[in-house]
């Protein structure tokens, strides 16, 4: 999706179109602001207009106006660092954290852990052979017993001084044996009695009851992240359901006149790109995505559409700006929300916001284009969801970049990188409304304003998918 209108006010060549809309409030308003200030206390005149000219001040230019305006916003932009720190913030408010769950195990993976994983029972709970080969007891030669010792089975005779018994690997270990002799490290002779062909020691190749825990001892801490190993772990102590962290609900909203949902672009028409793109990204970042809509520019059925949501996180796509058709900054306005992020200091993605809509409800809004919405996930949406889902943030990284990128003059920079060997490349179609570059891309690098040189470190965000495979990163 694109954004309408023209450009204008400050740097309008470095700018999208819905990036230079955003810069001119010209008549939508805002929403509330942080603190729950009205425009009007900003002051405007609480409509979202400027103030009007008195006599002793000269009246603007529209250009001066615009120009101001967008001075002003530039200001109350956020910057992409206290971005992210807000919209993580938010999440843990007593109100929007979520109520632990019980899931069973197969319903786990992905979760973080509400409660400690304890062992409900020592491990392992029983002596078990490590090996396939022969229970032995006392010192050699041994007589073969007829019957052997296979895992599951009830418990065995106990063994006797100069005997041996046939055992898997899992079984129980007899009463009184002195050490497991592994099948190839025995043989037998012609009268069926059992040699070792190496040095043995007591207690070899058995695993004590208890080796690996004992019932009551914790295994991991709550906040763990239920991994493969985790659930593996976690039946071996005896779980059958785990105590967790749900995933956050979250409802997408599309919203745009002139997408299409299928067939090529024709007649002023564009294929939607974030319906098909954003519920998996979403999924990749921990989310249960309960529903994708598409509304149009119909600002009757967003405010429907936000009000009946019960989603812990409503993302919308385009309308952030100040067009014709942007719904979103009056819808919130009309519903009183509390705005947290009104624009970020971020290309592309500067027009994106977070807002409280209730205390445990929040609405992330992305631009329209495609990489800009990228930016607006990964800026606001990412946060927001980590801490819903408790999960620990990602140790951050840096890299040199292999040539030099340029930077806006104030604002951070998301650029699409592939990663070689001990460098960044940085991707060229690196647009707003571009999603050539990121579909090729391992991360993004983090430009800071004023660019950066070659061989600079600059910090790195991983896309899911360059880390864990396509597969391993959407359940």
């Amino acid at each position: 999706m694109t954004a309408r209108g023209t450009r204008q006010g400050l740097d309008a060549e470095d700018l999208d179109v819905e990036e230079a809309l955003a810069l001119v409030k010209d008549g939508n308003g805002t929403a509330r602001p942080p603190g729950g200030h009205s425009p009007a206390q900003r002051g405007g005149s609480g409509d979202g207009t400027p103030p009007s000219s008195s006599p002793s001040s000269p009246a603007r230019s529209p250009e001066a106006g615009h120009r101001a305006d967008a001075a002003e916003h530039r200001h109350r932009a956020t910057t992409w660092p206290e971005a992210r720190t807000i919209a993580a913030r938010a999440a843990r408010s007593g109100a929007a954290r979520l109520a632990p769950v019980s899931v069973t195990l197969g319903d786990a993976l992905g979760l973080v852990l509400a409660a400690p994983l304890t062992a409900l029972t020592d491990l392992p709970s029983f002596d078990t052979s490590a090996m396939d080969g022969w229970a032995v007891a006392g010192p050699g030669p041994w007589h073969v017993r007829e019957e052997g010792v296979l895992a599951g089975s009830s418990a065995p005779a106990p063994m006797a001084d100069g005997e041996a018994v046939r055992i898997a690997t899992g079984a129980r270990i007899p009463p009184d044996t002195t050490a497991v002799l592994r099948s190839e490290h025995g043989r037998t002779d012609d009268n069926g009695r059992l040699h070792p062909t190496r040095e043995m020691q007591h207690g070899q190749d058995i695993r004590p009851r208890g080796q690996e825990c004992r019932s009551g001892d914790q295994l991991l801490r709550a906040g763990a992240v239920v991994t493969p190993a985790v659930l593996g772990l976690a039946a071996a102590a005896g779980y059958d359901t785990l105590a967790a962290v749900p995933r956050p609900r979250v409802e997408v909203l599309v919203l745009g006149d002139e997408l299409l949902t299928e067939g090529r672009p024709h007649d002023g028409l564009i294929r939607d790109a974030l319906g098909p793109m954003l519920p998996p990204w979403l999924r990749s970042l921990g989310a249960e995505v309960t529903s994708v809509r598409r509304l149009g520019d119909d600002a009757k059925a967003l405010h429907k559409a936000i009000t009946a949501s019960a989603a812990d996180l409503v993302v919308t796509t385009g309308g952030t700006a100040s067009g014709p058709v942007d719904h979103v900054h009056p819808t919130l306005r009309r519903l009183d929300a509390e705005l947290l992020v009104d624009g970020v200091k971020v290309r592309p993605g500067h027009p994106m916001l977070l807002a409280r809509l209730k205390e445990d409800q929040h609405l992330v809004g992305l631009p329209g284009n495609p990489l800009a919405a990228v930016s607006g996930l990964l800026t606001l949406a990412e946060p927001l969801l980590r801490a819903l889902a408790a999960r620990p943030a990602p140790e951050p990284y840096a890299l040199p970049l292999r040539q030099s990128v340029h930077g806006h003059p104030y604002d951070t920079r998301l650029i699409p990188v592939v990663l070689r060997g001990d460098h960044a490349v940085p991707l060229h179609y690196n647009g707003p409304a571009m999603l050539r570059g990121i579909a090729a891309a391992d991360a993004l690098a983090v430009v800071p304003p004023g660019g950066a040189r070659a061989g600079q470190e600059t910090e790195l965000l991983d896309l899911p998918w360059a880390t864990a495979g396509i597969d391993a990163c959407f359940t």
